[in-house]
This record gives structure tokens, C-alpha cells and sequence, in this order.
């Protein structure tokens, strides 16, 4: 585990008690794959509503100015 997380986050040091999220609605995704060959990956994600919501806004801005891009790149897109 990173250390700076384990030193934020309260009751850390506790013998059995699991560390506590840094924030109230973090989420938390891993996933295992492993291939032939004995080759395998491992990832994992944390992420906020806020977080997921900032991506989607970034991700929909990006489209809809490539769309703009594509329409006026066209023979008579104007």
C-alpha cells in the first residue's frame, strides 16, 4: 500500500482493522489476467463521483469540438 495513504488515513496503525477510505465515496476497481505463457496483469482504480463526472464532461468537450473539426474540414461543411 502507498505509503502517504497509509499515513492519511486514520486508524492506519491498528492491529486488524482494515484503512478507511480517504474519501466517504471513493470507489475501487482490480482486475486480474493472465495469459498464456504464465504472464499475468494486474490493475487496479480509484476514483470519486466527482472524479467520473469531471471525465465524462472532459470526454463529451473533446467529441463535440472533434465533430466541429470534421464538419467544417469537409468540401462545403459550411
Amino acid at each position: 500500500m502507498d505509503q502517504a495513504r497509509i499515513a492519511a488515513t486514520p486508524d492506519a496503525g491498528a492491529e486488524g482493522t482494515p484503512p478507511q477510505p480517504l474519501h466517504p465515496a471513493e470507489m475501487k476497481a482490480r482486475v486480474a489476467l493472465t495469459l498464456g505463457g504464465g504472464r499475468s496483469f494486474v490493475a487496479t482504480a480509484r476514483t470519486t463521483p466527482a472524479g467520473l463526472v469531471a471525465a465524462g464532461v472532459l470526454v463529451s468537450s473533446i467529441l463535440l469540438s472533434v465533430a466541429l473539426l470534421v464538419r467544417v474540414a469537409k468540401p462545403g461543411g459550411r
